[in-house]
């Protein structure tokens, strides 16, 4: 975990991941280091610097005060402030969470055009409309897990950059309350996803658009998109560190190969391993301009490939694939009668998910659209395998489930 800190609070063991201020006032030449002995400590004491950012990961953290003698009693004891809480939602269909999570992703989109405006033209963010907007995700992802993550899917290519920040807003919430995590911290892992491509702004409009391949440069330049980030949140006022580590480490990898630190394993915080894997889905199912997003089912099926290869924490990859479902809206499928349809709602089965049919693989033409909900008792239909529209010549098969 990064923590900016004051130079009176720094002691020996703590790890330096950056020091504040120009390095050319700077006797030390490595970019971060560990404050392994009293000497290194009394150097950093000299030389003028006044705060820098310690991986608690990585070596000490603070020292903890001892603890003050108790106060003398009084009349009335002062009551300790509650945990952070979500307000209670009731559960909703995907059919009735739809409309709603349609209205928050247009909110969505100009809060976040507004925030990445801001920190381009440098100017420090405000986080009150951001905190709000992770509510208002947070609420939709609790009343259905599903609606929001899957109609967001939907962006147009110009709208990439703004909703897929969104996009891995809701699925860090998701992935969080997946694994029990407290709503403080889920929170503030949704504000993470919000955040973890801010640097991207100080990436040329021409490279993060380009249809085509990047030169060995242009992608170099992509590269720098977590530390710009990471150093456009420093001075951010209540950005919570799990936010601004996210930032910097969401593009590591479990085995070592990431950037920009090429950390490995548990080196990488729980929380940045978690963005890792939200990013990454949300990147290939999206239609970006050099290539056609892959459905949902194949998006996990290849994604579970790079996790043997060592890309994903296999844990954290295994409880979002819960979360998504083995058959993710908008996944098609051909059932056991011949007939093809997509999966419009996963929220009451995982396995027997509800799927609108709308083509006979036996007459080979085009059926009237039905619902059938495969988890109802007695029912004999079932799942015969999963397709690929592309092989079947279809179009834009999300008409079959966006409006369900």
């Amino acid at each position: 975990m990064l923590k900016k800190i004051t130079l009176s609070q720094a002691r020996t063991g703590m790890y330096v991941h950056k020091i504040e201020g120009s390095w050319l006032n700077s006797p030390f030449w490595q970019s971060s280091f560990e404050i392994d002995s009293a000497d290194v400590l009394a150097t950093m004491r000299t030389t003028g610097i006044k705060a820098l950012w310690i991986d608690t990961e990585r070596g000490l953290d603070v020292a903890v005060p001892p603890a003050a003698p108790p106060a003398a009693p009084t009349a009335v004891a002062s009551a300790a402030a509650p945990p952070f809480a979500f307000a209670r939602v009731e559960r909703a269909t995907t059919r009735e969470e739809m409309a709603r999570a349609g209205k928050v992703i247009a909110r969505a989109k100009g809060a976040v055009m507004t925030m990445f405006n801001e920190a381009r033209m440098g100017r420090l963010g405000d986080l009150t409309a951001a905190t709000d907007l992770v509510d208002d995700v947070a609420a939709s992802v609790m009343r259905n897990q599903g609606a929001l993550i899957n109609l967001v899917r939907l962006k147009q290519a110009d709208d990439y950059t703004y909703l897929h920040s969104v996009a891995v807003c809701a699925m860090m919430i998701a992935l969080a309350r997946q694994l029990g995590l407290p709503d403080q911290e889920v929170r503030d892992c949704g504000m993470a996803g919000l955040l973890h491509d801010l640097g991207k702004v100080a990436i040329p409009p021409e490279i993060l658009n380009k249809p085509g391949k990047l030169t060995d440069e242009e992608f170099q330049q992509v590269k720098r998109h977590p530390v710009a980030g990471f150093e456009a949140l420093a001075g951010w006022q209540d950005v919570p560190d799990i936010a601004r580590d996210v930032c910097l480490h969401h593009h590591e990898r479990y085995d070592g190969k990431g950037y920009p630190h090429g950390l490995k394993g548990e080196q990488i915080s729980r929380h940045a391993r978690m963005g890792a894997v939200c990013d990454v889905y949300d990147a290939i199912t999206s239609n970006r301009p050099y290539k056609e997003g892959w459905c949902p089912a194949e998006s996990l099926r290849r994604m579970a490939e790079w996790t043997k290869e060592g890309h994903f924490d296999p844990v954290l990859f295994a409880a979002f694939v819960k979360c998504m479902g083995i058959y993710p809206v908008g996944t098609l499928l051909r059932l056991k009668s011949s007939r093809l349809g997509v999966v419009v709602d996963n929220s009451k089965s995982l396995l027997k998910p509800i799927v609108k049919v709308f083509f006979s693989a036996r007459s080979m033409g085009y059926i009237q659209p039905e619902e059938v909900d495969l988890s109802l008792p007695g029912l004999t239909e079932a799942i015969a395998a999963r397709e690929e529209a592309s092989a079947w010549g279809f179009g834009d098969i999300s008409r079959y489930w966006a409006n369900a």
